[in-house]
């Protein structure tokens, strides 16, 4: 990949694990220097689960423009390169109309794509990926994370067992090239455009997050995440994989069909929410560098400071 050729623009990034209050701050910054928001959130880019991925509203997408939200049909598989792709082309245009870029989102790897770049690791054969998913259906979530554990430590210390897509991953990276994907994920890469990024990070304590986290997805059920659930079942759609795997659709898939309760079902999707916030809570405390840290308790009483730091940031 290719950096851009373009003049480096001034961007804002707002970045945290989710239900941290991204989505609000990023659109008050929006509406307060006229720019244009552009997700950064690989569970937001279904375009058949604007509740269950807590979108924002078409009231608040009338407010200003949002990019990439939606951007992805339920058969589609996105990745972090190519959503760098896409965001650099939507920096460039908004830079273009003289309007604020503002990424906001959770996913790490995304940050990383499009500002520091992705290693340029060799391509998985097929065989090894086949060998890789035999042996996990052969030993079990469990002992297969065991086994990537003492090859990867750096790497399985970030992956729960039952996260299927990315310890196999990880798994058929070292099997196909001899080196962990720890290592790979540290090598330099390039950028898809140099920007002058502020950064900040909305991280709220740990108690409130998975409150947050609980609370949003129990207002989820009541305002039609099943009905987006069962659509996906009623067209066919594979949810062994892709969509299949975003937060929340495995569980209220087996409701639905009858292999659990949608109490049992609420309730295991929103451990696997508060587990999905501290693995994001980890990485981007260890990982992000934020020019500005904010608690979402004051946020809003911050808020004419944020602007502040945002309008002499460059």
């Amino acid at each position: 990949m290719s950096a851009t050729s373009w003049t480096n623009p001034k961007i804002v990034v707002v970045a945290g694990p989710t239900a941290a209050g991204k989505s609000a701050l990023a659109l008050a910054i929006a509406e307060e220097f006229g720019g244009v928001i552009i997700n950064a959130d690989s569970q937001q880019r279904w375009a058949d689960l604007r509740v269950l991925t807590a979108r924002p509203s078409v009231a608040d997408e009338a407010r200003v423009p949002h990019k990439l939200f939606g951007d992805l049909k339920a058969d589609e598989t996105g990745s972090a390169a190519e959503w760098a792709l896409k965001a650099a082309a939507e920096i460039k245009s908004a830079t273009a109309q003289n309007k604020l870029p503002i990424l906001v989102g959770g996913t790490g790897l995304y940050f990383r794509a499009l500002l520091e770049g992705l290693s340029d690791m060799p391509a998985v054969p097929a065989a090894v990926r086949a060998a890789a998913k035999k042996l996990r259906d052969e030993i079990g979530p469990e002992a297969f994370h065991a086994r990537l554990k003492e090859r990867d430590p750096e790497i399985a210390a970030r992956i729960a067992p039952a996260d299927t897509q990315r310890t196999l991953r990880a798994w058929e990276v070292i099997e196909a090239t001899g080196t962990p994907l720890s290592v790979w994920q540290k090598s330099p890469g390039t950028p898809q455009l140099v920007a002058r990024a502020f950064n900040i990070l909305v991280l709220p304590p740990r108690d409130d997050l998975y409150g947050a986290c609980d609370a949003r997805f129990a207002a989820m059920i009541e305002n039609g995440a099943l009905a987006e659930v069962q659509a996906l079942r009623d067209r066919g759609v594979d949810l062994t994989k892709g969509i299949g795997k975003a937060l929340g659709v495995p569980q209220i898939a087996a409701a639905l069909a009858g292999d659990s309760s949608l109490k049992e079902a609420a309730g295991l999707a929103q451990t696997a929410t508060r587990q999905y916030a501290k693995r994001q809570m980890t990485w981007f405390r260890n990982q992000f560098n934020a020019h500005l840290t904010i608690n979402k308790k004051h946020s809003e009483i911050l808020l004419s400071e944020i602007f502040i730091k945002v309008r002499e940031y460059s």
